[in-house]
């Protein structure tokens, strides 16, 4: 019996390695758009974070998700993202 193999990534803000499902994924698209990846297939450069709202106020202060996606992320993309981050969280 050959048992599956569970992907592990590494969250960006805080470091802790979780399974890939227990993350959010954070794209920046080939159209250099930044966006939430809910279910994980989405074309573009990745990036994982835990859905805990703190944490992504810590990757927001150290620009670890700009450092991450190669790209400068403007507030209002990070405002959207929070918001939805923060639905998550429930």
């Amino acid at each position: 019996m050959k048992v599956k193999k569970i992907p592990m990534r590494q969250c960006v803000a805080c470091h802790t390695a979780r399974t890939k499902i227990e993350l959010v994924r954070v794209v920046k698209t080939p159209e250099m758009d930044v966006c939430l990846d809910t279910i994980g297939k989405m074309r573009g450069r990745g990036a994982y974070i835990c859905p805990d709202i703190e944490c992504f106020k810590k990757a927001r202060k150290t620009k670890a998700l700009e450092r991450s996606l190669s790209i400068t992320i403007p507030d209002d993309i990070y405002d959207v993202l929070e918001r939805q981050i923060s639905e998550l969280e429930r």
